[in-house]
């Protein structure tokens, strides 16, 4: 068996040509852009990155963005009060603040404190709870894009026994919760397993679809899959490896080499996921801008 290769970088590159096109008709039809603002609080090297290609992106899609840094020091109270100002900023629909926060400052408040209807992220509680009970909502960036990769890849869920293995309420929980929808691209049959489960094997070996997104290298071998399963692998680990330029290199959380001959589909470490979720951050954001002028026209 020649497992299919999911192409994340493909599809991404396909949802951000879709975007780019909407919201170029968005912003014909407003007079303005979809507005995106970052909040980032330290000097974390990773998140520094992350928000410059998230930057980047809006850039090359036609939004407008806005970032704010601010220092480690920052007080809680003062990235309240930034987040307050793009709640009642109406250029700006959608706010992502970058985790993770320095440890003085409490994330669940801040979280908490973005209006639900620019919480392009999917972390407020309001979201979650729509996306629990089935309402159209804003998804978590990440567990949007493995649905994503899922229904363009031909890899339909529904119907299937899809195994998730992992319980972040990041991925594993809302990645769950999006599959289980009596919905297209979803109707599946979900099992969620983690590092608790005593025989992980035992759920594993029973997966139509497996979604790992425990975070640890390589820790899904071809011992533990079915052949003609359907693998997500949401793991990025940095393993030593003196054959590389660097001195190391990417792997999932799935042992890519041994799962693959077997699989029927298989996500790549790096190229697969990760190419996602910045394509469904800037999905949501202009999804958010919609909502957003069709509530202030009504």
């Amino acid at each position: 068996m020649s497992a299919q290769i999911i192409d994340g970088k493909k599809i991404a590159e396909d949802i951000r040509a879709e975007v780019k096109r909407d919201a170029a008709a968005f912003t014909a039809a407003r007079g303005f852009p979809p507005g995106l603002a970052f909040i980032l609080v330290g000097d974390n090297p990773a998140s520094q990155s992350y928000v410059r290609s998230k930057g980047k992106a809006c850039a090359e899609l036609g939004f407008h963005s806005v970032t704010e840094t601010m220092p480690t020091d920052t007080s809680e109270a003062d990235v309240l009060r930034k987040i307050e100002e793009f709640n009642q900023d109406r250029n700006i629909h959608g706010i992502l603040v970058q985790l993770p926060l320095p440890k003085k400052i409490n994330e669940q408040n801040v979280i908490q404190a973005i209006d639900p209807h620019k919480d392009v992220d999917g972390f407020h509680p309001f979201n979650v709870g729509q996306l629990v009970i089935g309402e159209e909502t804003l998804f978590p960036c990440t567990p949007a894009g493995i649905q994503e990769l899922l229904v363009r890849s031909g890899n339909d869920p529904s119907g299937k026994h899809v195994v998730v293995v992992g319980r972040s309420n990041i991925v594993g929980k809302p990645i769950a919760n999006i599959l289980l929808q009596k919905k297209p691209g979803a109707n599946a049959v979900v099992t969620i397993a983690h590092t608790g489960t005593k025989d992980l094997t035992l759920f594993t070996k029973s997966a139509d679809i497996l979604i790992a997104a425990i975070g640890r290298a390589k820790a899904i071998t071809r011992e533990m899959v079915r052949e003609g399963v359907v693998v997500i692998d949401v793991g990025i680990n940095r393993i030593e490896d003196p054959s590389s330029p660097k001195g190391s290199r990417l792997v999932g959380d799935v042992d890519f080499d041994s799962v693959a001959p077997i699989a029927k589909a298989i996500t790549p470490v790096p190229g697969g996921v990760g190419p996602m979720t910045i394509a469904m951050l800037m999905k949501n954001t202009l999804k958010a801008a919609e909502r957003q002028e069709v509530s202030r026209k009504a």
